[in-house]
């Protein structure tokens, strides 16, 4: 199998490695729906309110509230700009995206003329909604580093005993090619120059990301009395995901003798396939309160993996001053599959209609991170220490969504909302504490909506703000903390037939 990093670091700040760990269960198990612009601006508290495609994903009893027929298409642009500190140095990079969130459409038959009574209408939608995007561009620099990526090969490389042909091709191989890793045949050890000189270079990593959670969706609903709504959505989740990573090191200073500077560039592309079942129910005792509840099995993913690395190296040799530059990569790239359950999920929300100009909504998410599991590695690899790693590294957390709406008038609206997603770490892990069990992941939404006969348009302007600690790469001792502010503009234009 590719090579397994199991040690602390990886369960307590994610860094990109080629072997599947904690990272890609989160990765792939922590949504925040993108959805329709309305549903965007109301902090997606959709699960007793219905009506709005984007609660198709939520609570599927929200199909059977439509009175009517809907199509609904969102565009949207967004730009996500990253503040990576690293070694008390600033760096800073951003992105613009432009996407489409969801795309739906949705169907009412009465049950029979002029019904009221007992099973008024069933409901029936397809479309699809976005669940999550990874598009993003991350920087991290600093000087004087007290440990380099090299340091990491060289114990991987001593503690597997191998000969320089048979260490691993995608990682030491690599720097064994580009005279950056040598064997000291009197020692019977490998080496490198930076850590033999006590560190002091500078470091740089820069990472461009893309790809997103697609869920394309079959819900069926079905209303009682207006008073009782029943639901059901069939998911089927595509993902993508590219990563292209590179890791700069070079001697600023000239201090350390041979070594000039090196590049390890890593790629990275997943695609995988999932599917769930999501029941619901949204209970009206009054006119005014609506009461919803749902339930979302597990995601059971199919993954593929294709990855590749290369390094770059440029060495000054003392005793000629000759400086040579390698370059290495493996003879061909890594293919790899595996399977990913995701959490089940549990909502209970609540809203309160007032008068008839005004709402106010709340969802609670509740989700045990710590359940995920890896799974099925196709050399029959069983992921018996990475799942454990997962139970001991991950909580379950409570997910909050709030939204309200004003109707100014009988054609236009206002909305506002906000959404908060705890950290999903445990405090510590094997006597260690995580930084990252203090960050959270928010946003602050708000918009309009405007209606002229069976048209409307939506518009909302979003805000998400996420703060981490991330290694550079493995073994590192020194943490970046990334800041993300991502600003997105919303559109939805739906008819009503």
């Amino acid at each position: 199998m590719k090579k397994l990093i199991y040690t602390i670091s990886i369960v307590l700040f994610a860094f990109s490695t080629f072997a599947q760990d904690l990272t890609d269960a989160l990765r792939y198990s922590n949504y925040h729906i993108s959805g329709t612009a309305r549903s965007a601006a109301m902090g997606n508290a959709f699960g007793a309110l219905g009506g709005d495609f984007s609660s198709l994903s939520i609570n599927p009893a929200g199909v059977a509230v439509y009175r009517s027929g809907e199509f609904t298409f969102t565009p949207s642009v967004d730009k996500i700009s990253i503040d990576g500190t690293y070694m008390g140095n600033k760096a800073s990079d951003s992105k613009y995206n432009v996407g489409v969130n969801n795309l739906g459409y949705v169907t009412t038959i009465p049950t029979g003329e002029n019904s009221e009574t007992g099973l008024v209408s069933l409901s029936f939608g397809l479309g699809f909604n976005k669940l999550g995007s990874f598009s993003m561009n991350m920087l991290a620099e600093g000087v004087n580093a007290n440990h380099s990526l090299l340091s990491y090969f060289t114990d991987n490389a001593n503690r597997s005993g191998l000969s320089s042909n048979n260490l691993d091709p995608y990682y030491e191989r690599l720097a064994w090619d580009t005279y950056l890793l040598n064997y000291d045949d009197q020692n019977k050890e490998y080496y490198n120059d930076i850590t033999d000189n006590g560190y002091g270079q500078s470091q740089r990593k820069s990472t461009d990301r893309k790809g997103s959670i697609n869920e394309y969706l079959l819900s069926f609903g079905a209303n009682f009395n207006h008073k009782l709504y029943a639901g059901a959505t069939v998911g089927v989740h595509e993902v993508s995901f590219r990563e292209n990573a590179n890791l700069y090191e070079w001697d600023a200073k000239n201090n350390i003798p041979y070594f000039n500077e090196f590049n390890f560039n890593t790629y990275l592309k997943t695609t995988g396939t999932g599917y769930n079942l999501k029941l619901g129910v949204i209970f009206k005792p009054n006119d005014n309160l609506r009461l919803g509840a749902s339930i979302h099995s597990p995601t059971f993913y199919k993954f593929n993996d294709v990855y590749n690395s290369s390094m770059n190296s440029s060495i000054t040799y003392v005793s000629d001053g000759v400086t040579e530059k390698y370059s290495a990569k493996p003879d061909q790239q890594g293919i790899y599959d595996y399977e990913i359950q995701t959490p089940l999920k549990a909502i209970f929300s609540g809203a309160y209609v007032i008068g008839k100009s005004g709402l106010i909504s709340v969802d609670y998410e509740i989700v045990d991170y710590s359940t995920s599991k890896l799974k099925h590695g196709s050399d029959g690899y069983n992921y018996y220490n990475e799942n454990t790693s997962i139970q001991n590294a991950y909580k379950t957390v409570g997910n909050l969504h709030i939204g309200g709406e004003y109707r100014v008038n009988k054609i236009f609206s206002l909305r506002a909302g906000y959404e908060n997603f705890p950290s999903v770490y445990q405090a510590s892990y094997l006597n260690s504490k995580n930084m990252n069990s203090d960050t959270s992941y928010s946003t602050i939404s708000g918009g309009f909506g405007f209606k002229q006969g069976n048209f409307f348009l939506d518009a909302t302007v979003k805000r998400m703000m996420n703060d981490e600690y991330l290694k550079l790469y493995p073994g590192a001792i020194n943490l970046a903390k990334y800041v993300t502010a991502q600003d997105n503009v919303i559109f939805t234009l739906g008819y009503k037939f």
